[in-house]
This record gives C-alpha cells, structure tokens and sequence, in this order.
C-alpha cells in the first residue's frame, strides 16, 4: 500500500478531527445555559434515551476499543505503514471519543446506561455481548488477547482484520445515528466517521491482499 493512499486515509481522518473540534464549540454554544434564556436552546439539549445520547455513548466504547488494539499493534511491528495507520486511527478515535463523553458532560446526561448497547438504534434486544464483544465489529476479549501474543507481519495481518470488522460495526452503528440523531453537529460527525471509516477500509484491504490475506469471514 503505498505511502500516498495511507497519507490520504489519514488526512481523511484529520479533516474529521478539524470538523469535530468546531462541533465541540458548536455543542457548547447551544447548551441550556446558552442565553435567550435558555428556552430554545434547552429544547436542542437530546434526552438520557434519545439518539443522540446514545450514539454518543456507545461509540465511545467501541472507540476506545480501537485505539487499544491499534498501540497493541504498534507495540508488535516495525512495519511503518502499519504503525502509521495504527496511529493515525488510535489518534483520531481518542479525540473523537473525547468529545463524545464531552458532550454529554454539556447535556448532563450519564455515561452509562442500563439498556443493551444499541437500543437507540431500536437493536437492544438483537445484540448480545460475547466474551467482550458488546456491539457489532468489535473484537472479543480471546481475540484482543490473541492480538498482544501475535508479532511482525501475523500481529499486522490479524491487526487489519479485527480493525476491518470494527470499521464496518463502527460505520453502520455512525449510519444510524445519521439517519435518527437529531442535533444536527452530532449528526455530521457521525457522517464524518462513516467517510473516513470506508476510505481506511479501502487502504486495509490493500494492505491485507499485500500481505496474501483476506478479512474475517
């Protein structure tokens, strides 16, 4: 894979953090305390079971996966693109998961919620966890172990595949919250994180077929 189509996936990537760093601004601005005494922008402000607040909680946690698979991998290989992507990938969803959690420290809405991951997206019942894996795409707890065991060019290949899946899961789950969010910030990050998302799908797929693999089944 050459060094410009990585280069290109990680200025997609950044152009999304340029973006989410005016919604922050933008969140803030529009919160309750946001004068006109606060009627209409208290309005704007999502509830603990909206979309919204949903989105944002459960794409942090799938986030926060990402960002700990892609050190594990820049830990276990040389290989610059590898690590270049890794860390391009870590840096942007650490930053976009900040923002997540911040926004709904400005709505003063919780962290955590007591419904099944994706209940937002009307899927709370049809998504299991398994051994770790709370949410589609992300990886369970034997394959995040099995990745930390993996060095050079193994821990690359198994790297990609689990970032591929967690890619997909994390492009549908930012679909959804496209088409049901309703602050109108959230929802063009969440269209942000789909764009990026594919364009680093089509650099791991080069990289994979480089290294005479395919992505999971």
């Amino acid at each position: 894979m050459s060094r410009r189509a990585i280069g290109w996936a990680a200025g997609a990537a950044a152009a999304v953090l340029v973006a989410a760093g005016a919604v922050t601004y933008a969140v803030a601005d529009s919160g309750p305390d946001s004068g006109s005494g606060g009627g209409k922008a208290a309005q704007r402000t999502p509830s603990a079971d909206s979309a919204d607040a949903g989105f944002a909680r459960d794409m942090a946690v799938h986030h926060q996966q990402a960002v700990e698979m892609s050190y594990i991998v820049r830990d276990h290989t040389k290989d610059e693109d590898v690590r270049r992507l890794a860390y391009d990938i870590a840096q942007t969803q650490a930053n976009q998961r900040g923002m997540l959690l911040g926004w709904l420290d400005l709505w003063g809405l919780p962290k955590v919620s007591a419904d099944p991951p994706m209940t937002w997206m009307g899927m709370g019942g049809m998504v299991t966890a398994k051994d770790g894996s709370l949410m589609p795409g992300m990886a369970t707890n034997t394959q995040m172990k099995k990745l930390a065991t993996l060095n050079g060019k193994q821990a690359e290949i198994f790297y990609l595949q689990l970032m591929t899946n967690h890619h997909k899961g994390g492009i549908h789950m930012a679909e959804g919250c496209v088409a049901k969010c309703t602050v109108g910030v959230e929802k063009r990050l969440a269209q942000g994180m789909v764009d990026a998302q594919q364009s680093e799908l089509q650099v791991m797929a080069g990289m994979l077929k480089e290294r005479g693999a395919e992505p999971l089944s």
